[in-house]
């Protein structure tokens, strides 16, 4: 069997030409990558903080096998790999002398990185977070609707948009990857933000989508303020952004949950979203000295 070789490259335009057939090939698997560099070719190399974006594409034979990106000074990302895949990127990058805060992938892909990572860096791991990935089936909209109904968010809305992904990135424990008032403004302009509103236009909890790509659509975020929860009003949201982006021709819907909260995961399902994968994040401390 012909070797596989890592090409690692800042370039996001090299990245695309070799991974892009990859990516889309298997769009909701790969919802994260595609969706970041998007946004980074739309928004710019800066738009996930000041480092610059780190790109890896695994070739076989001069097919794609795998890929990888990582935004400074965020996780390393990886697309599916095996045992052997991964113990060859962590020495490859070892040796290149990355310090890497972290990394986030499918449950197995990311268990063997962190062990080949601690074998050639000497760094410990802790797992940070449990995520499973779901794609939405048949839409079941949550019956009856709680009072009110869902509006795009505007720009006199983003004062309340960058407290809510303030507040959001705190409650999920994960950090910022994304400057507040720029991801405010980036929804605002295509549309990417559904609140929820009381009879009376207070805005009461809010929902999300990524930009469309590859007919893939990301539902994130969903965020109720702690005083208007246990009322549907997420559910609601959720739903609502889920029709759009069918509407919109999205041929998958896709999203995120963290497996310690049973509430969403739970709520997602009724909505009618299927389990996909699961994902695990993890953060790393390099040995000392």
């Amino acid at each position: 069997m012909p070797s596989a070789t890592w090409h690692l490259t800042h370039g996001l335009d090299d990245f695309l030409t070799r991974a892009d057939g990859f990516l889309r090939s298997r769009p909701a698997l790969h919802t994260v990558p595609l969706t970041v560099t998007e946004t980074l070719r739309t928004r710019g190399p800066h738009v996930y903080g000041d480092g610059i974006p780190e790109f890896g594409v695994l070739e076989r034979d001069g097919t794609v096998r795998a890929a990888f990106f990582r935004t400074p000074p965020h996780w390393l990302n990886l697309t599916s790999l095996t045992a052997e895949e991964a113990g060859t990127l962590a020495a490859r990058l070892a040796a290149l002398g990355r310090p890497l805060p972290g990394v986030s992938a499918d449950r197995d892909t990311a268990g063997a990185f962190v062990e080949a990572w601690r074998r050639h860096t000497g760094a410990t791991a802790v797992l940070r977070q449990r995520q499973r990935l779901y794609r939405l089936g048949t839409l079941n909209v949550p019956r009856p609707l709680p009072p009110g109904g869902p509006r795009t968010a505007v720009e006199s809305d983003r004062e309340l948009l960058v407290h809510w992904h303030e507040e959001f990135a705190e409650a999920v424990g994960a950090g910022t990857v994304r400057d507040a008032e720029e991801w405010a403004d980036a929804r605002i302009a295509h549309g990417g933000i559904t609140l929820w509103v009381t009879p009376d236009g207070a805005p009461v909890a809010m929902a999300g989508t990524t930009p469309q790509v590859a007919g893939q659509t990301r539902v994130a975020p969903v965020y109720t303020p702690p005083h208007h929860r246990g009322r549907g009003y997420a559910g609601a949201a959720t739903a609502e952004v889920s029709r759009a982006a069918l509407a919109a021709g999205a041929r998958e819907v896709v999203l995120f949950t963290d497996l310690a909260n049973p509430t969403s995961n739970g709520l997602y399902q009724r909505i009618g979203y299927r389990p996909v994968a699961d994902f695990a994040v993890y953060d790393f401390t390099p040995r000392a000295g």
